[in-house]
């Protein structure tokens, strides 16, 4: 297909996520660079030394619970809400996961989500991700943000909205038994940017 007619399709009627996609992964995205789609819009966000230190951390707690097969990483799950494509920093499947007729994670399987805000994407985690977590009834949403130290915790997903927050400094422990997660997250260990 020409440039020309590409423009001519995108300018006609609305992609959808899988056509949105399979375009993305025809264009030259810089290495080491996250690509999601967030109500279809077109983030991608480097991923940084403290990114990935914090989400090796979360996965490591989370193999006291979870086997590896069932902890996931910039993965991509498509979630409720118009052209969401979320690829997590770590999600976290329950026991009867299993994927769609696309070969694809469900997001009705999905127990825990953490994201490591990015400055250029924040607005998304608390925003758009957050209510289609909600939406998906996510038990549990984690928002790690090392900027100022701090995780925000979100339980209690109903009718589109979280209806229980919690706010930690790094270093306080984050008890999931009350949300249904036999853990204690340390954010001990948890850099700040």
């Amino acid at each position: 297909m020409a440039l020309d007619d590409d423009r001519t399709d995108m300018a006609g009627e609305e992609l959808s996520l899988d056509e949105l996609f399979e375009r993305l992964e025809r264009m030259p995205v810089p290495e080491g660079y996250k690509v999601e789609i967030v109500e279809g819009n077109i983030f991608m966000s480097p991923q940084r030394d403290t990114h990935w230190e914090i989400i090796a951390v979360l996965f490591e707690q989370l193999r006291v619970t979870y086997p590896r097969n069932r902890i996931k990483s910039d993965v991509r799950i498509d979630f409720p809400g118009h052209l969401n494509g979320f690829a997590s920093d770590v999600a976290a499947l329950s026991k009867e996961a299993e994927k769609d007729t696309k070969g694809r994670w469900r997001f009705e399987d999905v127990e825990f989500i953490g994201e490591v805000l990015s400055k250029g994407t924040a607005a998304n985690d608390y925003g758009p991700k957050k209510a289609a977590y909600a939406t998906a009834n996510v038990p549990i949403y984690l928002v790690v943000d090392p900027y100022v130290g701090r995780c925000h915790l979100y339980t209690e997903p109903k009718d589109g909205e979280y209806h229980s927050h919690l706010t930690v400094d790094f270093g306080t422990d984050i008890d999931l038994t009350t949300a249904g997660l036999e853990l204690t997250l340390k954010t001990d260990e948890f850099p700040r940017d």
